[in-house]
């Protein structure tokens, strides 16, 4: 680390701190099921779709053989449960999902 920041700053940055629901999303016993290409397919339409809308801030697929990606809902916890119980790949278990709720701080981004 080269940057020294105060507690001052710690404390000016957490002050800034916005709720947001992190969906972690985990390759589940269905993966390979039959059909699985077409429902992949979907699960990333609307994973897509979300983020246009503005549900999802930040989509991080993954490439591992054990988790399918992240994702930075700007919805609480509960809303956020409730949308993921409803994606294709969740309800073919091909994914499992589990819902946390963290904190972000405004303007954060992935950088281009």
């Amino acid at each position: 680390m080269s940057t020294t920041v105060t507690d001052e700053q710690i404390q000016a940055l957490a002050a800034t701190a916005k709720p947001f629901s992190l969906a972690v999303l985990r390759w589940g016993p269905r993966r390979s099921t039959d059909g699985a290409e077409a429902i992949e397919r979907e699960h990333q339409r609307r994973m897509v779709s979300l983020r246009a809308d503005g549900v999802i801030a930040v989509l991080c697929p993954v490439a591992s053989d054990t988790m399918a990606g992240v994702a930075v809902m700007t919805v609480p916890v509960e809303e956020a449960q409730a949308i993921m119980a409803e994606d294709p790949c969740v309800r073919a278990g091909m994914i499992s999902c589990e819902i946390h709720q963290c904190h972000g701080f405004p303007g954060d981004t992935i950088p281009a």
